[in-house]
């Protein structure tokens, strides 16, 4: 059985691992195609992930 703050550390890993892989992702498509569009759209998405990591982070008391 977990602690509450290994369930809350796990949980931040996770939402941290999204938000670099949809970077990576952006990145990605930046680099290897001309959809610019497509990746601006990315770039919003990559950018909330990231605010909801470090939101969820800030309010668990998580260090950084």
């Amino acid at each position: 059985m977990q602690s509450l703050m290994e369930r809350d550390r796990e949980r931040a890993r996770k939402k941290g691992m999204l938000a670099a892989g949809a970077g990576i992702g952006t990145l990605a498509v930046f680099a290897f195609t001309s959809l610019w569009p497509l990746g601006v759209l990315g770039l919003i998405g990559t950018g909330y992930l990231t605010w909801d990591w470090f939101k969820f982070r800030a309010k668990h008391g998580i260090r950084f």
